[in-house]
């Protein structure tokens, strides 16, 4: 999951746990939203952890020139 899918979860679990008012049979909206906001966490340090570790190898850099 990279920064945008984060951000995303984010938003989306935000708005559930925070504006939703509605009551799904069986399910708590609220704690789907807490539970989507933690994953996105999870997300957004997962996605800084590999960019570190790309520019400590220099992967994911341009590719390197012929002079």
């Amino acid at each position: 999951m990279y920064i945008g899918g984060s951000l995303f979860l984010l938003a989306v679990g935000a708005i559930l746990a925070f504006a939703v008012q509605d009551a799904v049979s069986g399910i708590d909206l609220t704690m789907v939203g807490y539970i989507l906001m933690g994953v996105a966490v999870l997300g957004f340090l997962f996605s800084f952890f590999l960019m570190g570790q790309q520019r400590s190898r220099g992967d994911g850099t341009a590719p390197p020139r012929d002079y």
